[in-house]
């Protein structure tokens, strides 16, 4: 999926720069950027997704 941005009126580019990156946050697409940088093992993936899990548990737990 593309994300666009029309320029609305007389706004500047960095108006729409801003636009657009606030766009992508809000899409999650920087996150994704990020976490696919580098690759990550599928053993470690279910190792660091374990430990999401019991912290969050633990919070509940409270």
């Amino acid at each position: 999926m593309a994300i666009r941005i029309k320029a609305r009126g007389s706004e500047s580019v960095e108006q729409m720069l801003r636009r657009f990156k606030k766009l992508c946050e809000k899409e999650g697409l920087t996150k994704e950027v990020k976490k696919r940088q580098y690759y990550e093992k599928p053993s470690e993936r279910r190792r660091r997704d374990a430990r999401k899990t019991a912290s969050r548990v633990a919070r509940v737990g409270r």
